[in-house]
């Protein structure tokens, strides 16, 4: 079912399509007709991506050249080879917003809402696929992403190996790290040695000062008693 009068079903306001399929239905017989009879009415996300390749082609070729580009430019990375992707990608993401406009556009004229998350995802879906699929214009339910599985059997290079500058500077970077932990580990030492330290010294001042009490309450004692021996004698 290639023929014109599919392709215009698709190229009708969602209103139309049903009465017009029912139509061209009864012009044909057998299995033509069965298979006409059967075309489903496109939802509205389908159908504005329907409008944007039929009514504004220009928006629709430049995203799909961007998401061929973006594609390349990703399959190339993953192979080692040079490539804009971050290019390639700004100019994608352009490309994405021009169609999603231009699609929003068509449909407003024919007071059709498709959801924007919803037709962004199906565009940017169609776009990236590796190759376009055969009901283009004929959409009737939302095309979702298809993720990494775009770029299945894609084989990633493996890393080159490192230069022996990169080694080098890898082996001091270690052994900077290790020196650096050895210190770490001194300074906390040292840390806990001296808190010990420190208690120990309070410890002393503590009992030094309660033997010099103790020593002042001693000399008081000999003082008086001395006193009292000489108050005797003098009373003898």
């Amino acid at each position: 079912m290639t023929g014109k009068p599919i392709a215009e079903l698709y190229q009708l306001a969602p209103e139309e399509f049903t009465a017009a399929r029912n139509a061209l239905a009864k012009t044909l017989t057998g299995e033509a007709a069965r298979d006409v009879k059967a075309l489903r009415k496109p939802n509205a996300v389908a159908w504005a991506v329907n409008q944007l390749y039929w009514k504004a082609r220009p928006a629709w070729d430049a995203l799909m050249k961007a998401g061929h580009a973006l594609r390349a430019a990703q399959i190339a990375a993953l192979k080692g080879k040079k490539s804009d992707v971050r290019e390639t990608t700004a100019k994608h993401r352009k490309a994405l917003a021009d169609a999603i406009t231009r699609a929003q556009q068509v449909a407003s004229k024919t007071n059709v809402n498709p959801n924007h998350d919803q037709l962004a995802r199906m565009l940017e879906a169609l776009s990236l696929m590796p190759e376009p699929p055969e009901d283009v214009g004929r959409f009737v339910d939302i095309v979702q992403p298809s993720g990494f599985s775009a770029l299945a059997g894609v084989k990633p290079a493996p890393p080159p190996p490192p230069s022996s500058r990169e080694v080098a500077k890898q082996k001091k970077e270690q052994e900077d790290e290790k020196l650096l932990r050895q210190a770490e580990a001194r300074l906390e030492k040292a840390t806990d040695v001296l808190a010990e330290a420190r208690d120990a010294a309070e410890a002393a001042k503590r009992a030094l000062n309660r033997a010099e009490a103790d020593l002042a309450d001693a000399e008081r004692e000999v003082e008086a008693a001395e006193a009292e021996i000489k108050k005797r004698r003098e009373e003898a």
